[in-house]
């Protein structure tokens, strides 16, 4: 009983610092509502509740930054769509290979210069 009370009370610990060296190496763009000073002071004060408003504030802003990124992606991918050179970019439902051993065209290309078959493109 003892040794589960000791773990507990390491774990809150270990969650407070990394709370709080946490906000106090976040950029300071990252904070919206309330100022890097105001939020070291409620985690240092409340560290339980300062660190669970913290975390839950710091997931909520990682959707919507996920959220906005998604949308920029969408409209990124559909302005190359409307450029001219981006129409060509890409052959239709064929993705373009990564390296000539990725592209089988190439690989039929090789095997038959190697074999030395007469019907070989040069």
């Amino acid at each position: 009983m003892f040794l589960s009370g000791v773990l507990f009370a390491i774990f809150l610990a270990g969650c407070w610092i990394y709370c709080l060296t946490e906000v106090a190496f976040a950029p300071a763009a990252q904070f919206r509502g309330l100022r890097k000073r105001t939020w070291i002071t409620i985690i240092a004060l409340l560290p339980v509740l300062g660190g669970v408003a913290w975390l839950a504030g710091r997931a909520r802003a990682r959707q919507l930054r996920a959220r906005a990124a998604g949308q920029s992606a969408r409209r990124s991918a559909a302005a190359v769509g409307r450029h001219p050179t981006g129409r060509f970019a890409r052959p239709a439902g064929r993705a373009i290979p990564i390296g000539p051993d990725d592209d089988p065209e190439f690989l039929r290309l090789l095997g038959q210069r190697i074999s030395g078959s007469s019907d070989s493109v040069e």
